[in-house]
């Protein structure tokens, strides 16, 4: 399932997912998952159930693979579990052409996918994209949003994404939320 966060410019969007990504601590309210204050987790077991995905993801100066097994390494998984899970999600999101480049020479598109792949390959309970698709050009931001949505409803991960789109609204979310000055706001589905 999936919610998309809307609103104009400075409303609050970005601010939200840092909150829920226990980045910024809310000034007042309780977050909570699966029915649990998130203040009962540890900052690290939270962040094994929530991953984030930004406008323009970080990437590390290692292969696309390194930068994509890199949550399961701080996991400790066994070794050939992490090859045939990262393979994977190389695969479903169509970049295992890109499996030995420097992720750090990857064009926007490329490195969008190999953020999701990294942040889909850990199994979270909830994926947090912030505009995932604002820099793309329309062709990849099209392909981006298509598997996605083929990919998400088995992946058996909530998503929340920001978003100025009515396309990705209509594609991805089953609710819409927008924000006004950093308040939930009526807004038609």
């Amino acid at each position: 399932s999936g919610a998309a966060l809307t609103g104009p410019n400075g409303a609050g969007k970005t601010t939200l997912l840092l909150v829920l990504m226990r980045l910024l601590k809310p000034v007042r309210g309780e977050i909570r998952l699966d029915d649990i204050p998130i203040t009962v987790f540890s900052d690290l077991d939270y962040r094994r159930r929530v991953t984030l995905v930004m406008q323009d993801p970080l990437m590390l100066d290692r292969t696309v693979f390194e930068n994509i097994a890199l949550g399961l390494r701080f996991r400790r998984l066994p070794k050939e579990e992490l090859r045939l899970r990262v393979e994977l999600w190389l695969d479903r999101l169509q970049i295992t052409h890109l499996r030995e480049r420097k992720a750090t020479r990857l064009s926007g598109g490329e490195a969008q996918r190999v953020a999701l792949a990294r942040s889909l390959v850990v199994q979270p309970d909830l994926l947090l994209l912030d505009e995932p698709f604002h820099s793309l050009d329309r062709p990849a931001h099209a392909a981006l949003l298509a598997d996605l949505k083929s990919l998400l409803p088995d992946s058996g991960t909530t998503v929340i994404y920001s978003t100025h789109s009515s396309l990705d609204v209509r594609q991805l979310a089953s609710q819409k939320i927008n924000l006004e000055n950093g308040r939930i706001s009526p807004a038609a589905v």
